[in-house]
């Protein structure tokens, strides 16, 4: 009975293409619960592999993904101050001009997201600020035989001037043999790519990549505390500046800074007991060295693999945090091919990252096959609602989006044609017949979404750790010249900065990466506070005036 309702349920929803994933995923589970009476099945269909195999909670994986554990020693209060923020804009649609005070959180869910903010756009602004926030995008293709010991990932990363997010795609993390496709994850690259990731993000003294300088904490003696305290405010300052949040937390107060002004001295021992207190306190904080760049989320399918890093300041304000993956290889299912998308909220503006590995080939007809994978990972993706409030559930719900990977589109030109204009660098030429191009035009599979100019040589496929694209002599080993790694972006607010690809011999491919500005929506909260607490009538007296 729960099956048919269900199939039921399923037709009702969408037809035929979703009945057909609710009764794979019915079989799979029957096969799940009934496999350890059928003696033979646990071993030709380990738990393991076949929800692998059939993709089953890909859409429900809000919290299947890692993460740097949260720091509650500080910024404690600001999200406990967040969560109450979230019980407080419940109301939110009765001030912004939305559904009305009676809806419920069912009704609301079933408005879609972006019909709501648009209800609310002409008021919204009596109660946020724009800020911008600058994004960083990479996707690199792997070589499986690649040991990335001491790369330096600085230029691709863009680090000559640090950005807000940084958003890191790759593809074939691990090799796509049979074992990986369809036996257990190997994450044993993530954690070496993580640790690359993170060492360059976070290293203490460049000048080159605007960082700054982190020394050793004072040691107790000839410790001046007035100049750790000025020394350590002016750093919070100048970091909250940079850092654009509009807030300002001295870590200690000019006028109350226990008492420490111009007082020096030479050891321990020579302490009052109050400033003894004091200067510890002001040592423990001292001698904290977070990192600047903490890791939000990492998800791995299969080869693929997503992973974004945001500066701790930005922290408290990523918010919904959810993830979905849809497997497209082979049955249609398989993660060799997919996606891996990432929903959050960066204060009040809902962001998705997508990142992919569309089917690969030049024949005739293999566009199609890609074109029929976007349309998939668009259909599947789904992200869960993490609370009553309505939040984007599908892509095209979130107001910003950003979409990278290897989508493996092609130039329809042949392969001495190619090579031809690439040695006169006419870039033009070659993406006038570029496959993806065509699919960025109203209509077709892209239409709506944006793409910077290209100016860089095509990024596959090269010779391994050469710079010479690949010359095999017979015909059927030839691989034409194409852009196939891209970076797409969609939606208002955000603007491109650069472009470009990066000479990393990580593979036969070439990474790329792109740098945006994104408008991001905070709060006037004092503001909301108050619209929130006034009666209806007073509420529209004021959007009146």
């Amino acid at each position: 009975m729960a099956a048919s309702a269900g199939a039921s349920q399923a037709l009702r929803d969408g037809g035929g293409m979703q009945m057909q994933d609710f009764v794979m995923q019915r079989w799979a589970e029957m096969v799940l619960c009934c496999g350890a009476d059928w003696g033979c099945v646990p071993q030709l269909w380990n738990r393991v592999v076949l929800r692998k195999w059939l993709n089953i909670g890909a859409g429900s994986g809000d919290s299947d993904f890692s993460a740097d554990d949260h720091d509650t020693s500080e910024g404690e209060t600001d999200r406990e101050d967040m969560s109450g923020w979230k019980d407080a804009l419940c109301n939110e649609e009765r001030i912004l001009g939305g559904l009305g005070a009676s809806t419920t959180g069912d009704e609301m869910n079933d408005v879609p997201y972006r019909l709501r903010r648009h209800r609310s756009e002409i008021v919204r602004s009596q109660y946020v600020d724009v800020r911008e926030l600058r994004i960083y995008e990479g996707h690199g293709m792997l070589e499986a035989d690649f040991h990335p010991k001491d790369l330096d990932i600085e230029e691709w990363l863009a680090m000559e001037e640090p950005n807000g997010i940084y958003v890191i795609g790759f593809q074939e993390i691990v090799p796509l043999n049979a074992g990986n496709i369809f036996g257990a994850e190997d994450s044993r690259p993530v954690a070496v790519w993580e640790h690359i990731i993170r060492e360059t993000l976070n290293k203490k003294c460049s000048d080159k990549s605007g960082f700054k300088c982190h020394s050793d904490p004072p040691s107790l003696s000839r410790f001046n505390p007035s100049d750790v305290a000025l020394s350590m405010e002016h750093e919070l300052l100048s970091e909250s500046d940079k850092d654009s949040d509009g807030e300002l937390h001295p870590l200690i107060d000019q006028d109350h800074n226990c008492g420490l002004q111009d007082k020096t001295y030479e050891n321990l021992e020579a302490f009052p007991e109050d400033d003894l207190a004091c200067h510890v306190m002001i040592d423990k904080r001292a001698k904290r060295k977070r990192p600047e760049f903490v890791r939000i989320i990492s998800k791995q399918m299969v080869g693929i693999f997503l992973s974004i890093w945001v500066r701790r300041s930005l922290w408290k304000h990523i918010q919904n945090l959810r993830v979905s993956t849809v497997g497209v290889g082979a049955m249609g299912y398989i993660g060799n091919k997919g996606s891996i998308s990432v929903s959050m909220s960066i204060h009040q503006t809902p962001f998705c990252f997508v990142c992919c590995h569309l089917a690969a080939g030049e024949k005739d007809g293999d566009d199609l096959k890609r074109n029929s994978n976007v349309e998939e990972i668009l259909r599947r993706t789904v992200f869960n609602p993490v609370n009553a409030v309505g939040m984007p559930m599908r892509i095209h719900d979130h107001e910003q989006i950003i979409w990278l990977g290897d989508l493996n589109y092609r130039i329809n030109l042949s392969y001495e044609r190619t090579h031809e204009l690439i040695s006169k660098q006419d870039w033009d030429g070659l993406f006038e017949r570029d496959q993806l191009k065509r699919e960025l035009r109203k209509g077709c599979t892209f239409d709506g979404w944006f793409e910077g100019v290209i100016s860089f040589p095509p990024t596959y496929k090269y010779e391994f750790d050469s710079e010479y694209y690949v010359s095999d002599e017979s015909k059927s080993g030839r691989r034409t010249p194409a852009w196939c790694d891209r970076i797409l972006s969609y939606g208002k607010g955000i603007r491109l900065l650069s472009y470009k690809r990066g000479e990393l011999t990580l593979s036969d491919h070439r990474p790329v990466a792109a740098v945006y500005v994104a408008e991001v929506e905070v709060y006037r909260r004092r503001k909301l506070q108050r619209a929130l607490t006034l009666p209806d009538a007073e509420v529209e007296d004021h959007l009146s005036s």
